[in-house]
């Protein structure tokens, strides 16, 4: 087959690929850094002629050109996987949707539980001497979706890593309905704040729990990225990866020689990731990089696969939490903020595994708009609330004030080593509050 050819005959503008696109259509804007935008322009271009075109897509940087329109909703329905701060903003007005979803599950979304979609496009590396385009850092489930689209535009950016070591990590010229060269523009960058001194301290408590030969996964937010640059700074070693997000944490620990992965019983020797974003750094290191390896997400993240690797630690985020130990790590009461994403994956999977931990973070308050400070910890959750892992599933709890293990502790004694944990001022308010629910005892510690 002359690849080559047949890139030239499919080869086509941004407006000329959109063109596929009719009213009443799915469209997939395909993962994270992997978001269209030279197509995205040129879909918003064509605004006016299109009713009720339905776009699905996750973990975006920037509000896609189609959700800046007039009118938006008669237009455009924007619905996301996993919200970050620009979809956030739509939810908020009532201009996105999230899909609620287990995310070790959503290639057999695509494969199971959809209609055909209409027109897939997103952003891949150039083509090989092969005719293949490689999917960067967005392997996932992207696999999946070309397999169910009846059109897939692609559009090549010359700055998209190439990451390889797994499987579905590409399409061949021969699966593409068209071409489209974008004009190159850099990678998106996901940078972390400095830790605080909140995070620090919730690093000091996890840190001992971690031992040597450790395989890690890491959530996405401030405190999990500051746990990882404990790691990279203490003196641990032979450590593996396997994580749905690949972070540039990672990259600080093999670069200070932590990583091997020597004693991993699965994928030995490299960082097993479902999708990754970072800064320059990290993309420059992923790169062609045989340690790293990308693959399926229904691989990655399924708990029957985490529970292979020996020593298993989970890191990840809360928003909130209550005296039972409901984890809400997706919303504000009934104000949207992320998703599931694959967070009860791994605090299955890592309890499943030999000498594995899994660890929910947070800080012990949060500070409102109007400067007024309340309790993470809450007595129940706030009504709308998500319960993102149930109360069976809370392995470790840590803020900046302890570090507890809630496995096997009946109601008053959960109730008790959460509030040891919460902050002082709270204290008594909640206790007050658990008795009054009678899951506190008068011979609890107050």
């Amino acid at each position: 087959m002359d690849y080559q050819k047949l890139y030239a005959e499919k080869l086509t503008s941004a407006a000329d690929a959109v063109k596929l696109v009719k009213s009443g259509d799915w469209v997939d804007y395909g993962w994270c850094t992997g978001t269209p935008r030279a197509l995205d322009k040129a879909l918003a271009e064509r605004y006016e002629e299109l009713i009720d075109v339905k776009v699905r897509g996750g973990v975006i940087f920037e509000l896609p050109a189609i959700c800046a329109v007039p009118d938006l909703t008669d237009h455009f329905i924007w619905n996301s996987w996993h919200m970050s701060g620009p979809d956030r903003k739509l939810a908020g007005r009532g201009e996105a949707w999230y899909i609620p979803m287990r995310y070790s599950e959503l290639p057999r979304y695509y494969r199971e539980n959809f209609a055909p979609v209409n027109v897939a496009m997103f952003q891949v590396t150039p083509m090989d001497e092969f005719g293949n385009f490689n999917f960067g850092p967005n392997g996932s489930h992207l696999k999946a979706l070309c397999e169910v689209s009846e059109h897939v535009i692609l559009e090549v950016n010359k700055n998209m890593p190439k990451c390889m070591g797994g499987w579905d990590t590409e399409i061949n010229i021969a699966d593409v309905t068209y071409v489209v060269e974008g004009g190159d523009p850099p990678m998106w960058e996901l940078g972390s704040a400095a830790p605080s001194a909140v995070d620090k301290a919730v690093a000091d408590l996890i840190l001992p729990e971690i031992p040597n030969g450790a395989c890690l996964q890491l959530g996405i937010g401030g405190m999990p990225n500051a746990v990882g640059a404990a790691i990279a700074a203490s003196d641990l070693r032979d450590l593996g990866v396997h994580t749905e997000m690949f972070v540039d944490a990672f990259v600080d620990m093999a670069q200070a020689g932590q990583i091997t992965g020597a004693k991993k019983a699965l994928d030995r020797g490299r960082m097993t990731y479902a999708f990754g974003a970072g800064t320059k750094k990290l993309y420059d290191f992923i790169h062609n990089n045989p340690a790293c390896m990308t693959a399926p997400v229904d691989y990655v993240n399924d708990a029957r696969t985490i529970a292979q690797l020996d020593n298993f630690m989970s890191i990840n985020n809360a928003v909130d939490l209550d005296l039972f130990g409901q984890i809400n790590a997706e919303s504000s009461g009934i104000k949207h903020i992320s998703g599931a994403g694959g967070q009860l994956d791994f605090l299955l999977g890592a309890y499943l595994s030999k000498g594995g931990k899994s660890f929910i973070c947070c800080s012990s308050t949060v500070k409102g708009k109007d400067g007024s400070v309340t309790s993470r910890i809450r007595p129940t959750l706030t009504e709308g609330s998500i319960v993102t892992d149930t109360r069976a599933n809370l392995h470790y709890l840590v803020t900046e004030y302890g570090i507890v293990n809630l496995k096997g502790a009946s109601t008053w004694e959960r109730a008790e080593k959460i509030i040891s944990v919460a902050h002082p001022d709270f204290r008594e308010d909640l206790i007050r509050s658990a008795e009054s629910m009678r899951i506190w005892r008068k011979s609890n510690k107050r």
